[in-house]
């Protein structure tokens, strides 16, 4: 190989090598400026894991609250410091006690809270004793030397973060919060008699022990008062849940039947008007690029919010995609087909309903419960603006930032919705297309 002909390969090997490594510098560069603009450095230095970690413990478990109304002096122990959910004397919790007018709150290895007349008196185990108290309308705090990072007082609040529970303090009451594992009352409130027994004394109920109540067997009260708890109202949850599936369902199902006859006119092969295909083509691009979100936005000034808005917004983005597709699987049917047909004498509508649509309705088929699938969690989001469904109860319980367990049980229901939904519709696929 000559020098001459050797240059250009040369040239093109250097070439290549600048390449291979302007691509690389040209993504990182890109990365760093998408760091700057979104301002990832700042929102490291505002990440606060404490808060983090609280959230994570929410989701998973529940908190007892011991609260003394420092006016009155009065003492209830509740969970989640919800007066509907106050434990009886009878069903106080052990580690709570009542000692004239002492309350001793033992929240375990070692750790211990007194509540004595306006005052309160933290043990932490290798720190010592923090003593608050009120006086003159604020809150004294007296602690054994600096204050830890744990620790927050001022004037008005005091409040201490410790690993079995908190403790917090301001000028009308005086709390302190155990965490426990799991979902308290998720089957049976407090108020209920079959709340606190195991599930051997519960089959027993149900089963062959005599009637609570004479009128009602007890299996019966047990579905009614599980169906109707007013902490976790599993009723209305779970038709709010129904309320989203039938959103997605009716949205995407009329989209299929709107778009099918539509792209008949957008498809080459069977629409010979060039500006008719060009026209309908358009229609489906600019409805399909208009996000499901926008077009619910747009539709609840149209007709209010309600889950048919919601069904109307999936309605509206999915006719536009099912046009395209469907146009596109049109375009790639067998001719010869069509043609056996036509040579009997059939109308243009035996043709397409004798010799179309059976080898489009696999393709078809499975394209709309894809679509189902992913409308259902779509119909979530789109559920919080309408005002219905799921996504209505999941907004709720995040705004209010109380019960986080709230949030969990909505997420995992959806989760498994949209699990059953796969399921079923993968069931129907095999069953449809394939005839398995």
């Amino acid at each position: 190989m000559t020098a001459a002909t050797a240059e250009p390969l040369l040239h093109q090997f250097r070439l290549r090598a600048r390449w291979s490594l302007a691509i690389p510098a040209l993504i990182l560069a890109y990365l760093l400026y998408a760091a700057l603009a979104f301002d990832l450095p700042g929102l490291a230095s505002r990440l606060r894991w404490d808060n983090a970690q609280t959230l994570l413990s929410d989701f998973v478990s529940y908190k007892v609250h011991v609260t003394r109304d420092n006016r009155s002096g009065r003492v209830i122990t509740s969970i989640e410091g919800d007066a509907r959910d106050a434990y009886s004397p009878a069903q106080t919790p052990g580690w709570v006690k009542t000692a004239g007018s002492q309350t001793i709150i033992d929240l375990g290895e070692g750790y211990l809270v007194t509540y004595a007349g306006t005052g309160a008196q933290i043990t932490i185990p290798g720190y010592g004793a923090i003593t608050a108290r009120l006086q003159g309308g604020k809150i004294l705090l007296d602690a054994p030397g600096p204050l830890p990072s744990w620790i927050n007082a001022s004037d008005s609040r005091v409040s201490v973060t410790t690993p079995r529970g908190r403790f917090a303090m301001t000028r009308s009451k005086t709390e302190t919060f155990r965490y426990f594992p799991g979902w308290e009352e998720f089957f049976f409130t407090l108020d209920t008699p079959f709340a606190g027994k195991s599930w051997a004394e519960l089959y027993t109920l149900a089963t062959s022990a005599p009637r609570l109540d004479p009128a009602t067997p007890n299996a019966e009260a047990m579905a009614s008062a599980f169906w109707n708890n007013r902490m976790w109202h599993h009723g209305a949850v779970l038709d709010a849940m129904l309320e989203t599936v039938l959103m997605a369902f009716l949205g995407t199902m009329t989209a299929a039947l709107i778009a099918l006859p539509l792209a008949f006119f957008a498809a080459s092969n069977m629409m010979p008007l060039r500006p008719v295909r060009f026209a309908m083509r358009r229609v489906f691009d600019f409805i399909r690029g208009t996000d499901a979100l926008i077009w619910t936005l747009i539709l609840v000034r149209a007709f209010g919010p309600g889950p048919l808005t919601g069904a109307l917004a999936i309605m509206m983005t999915d006719t536009g995609s099912f046009g395209k597709t469907f146009s596109e699987t049109l375009e790639n049917t067998d001719a010869k087909q069509i043609e056996g047909i036509r040579s009997t004498g059939a109308s243009a509508l035996q043709r397409a309903r004798f010799g179309v649509l059976p080898q489009i309705t696999p393709i078809l088929l499975s394209q709309v419960l894809y679509n189902l699938e992913s409308n259902t969690r779509s119909a979530t989001v789109i559920g919080a603006i309408v005002g219905g469904g799921i996504g209505l109860l999941l907004t709720q319980a995040i705004q209010t930032q109380k019960d986080w367990e709230d949030v969990a049980y909505y997420l995992i229901l959806i989760v498994l919705t949209v699990i059953a939904m796969d399921t079923v519709s993968g069931w129907l696929r095999r069953r449809l297309i394939k005839g398995e």
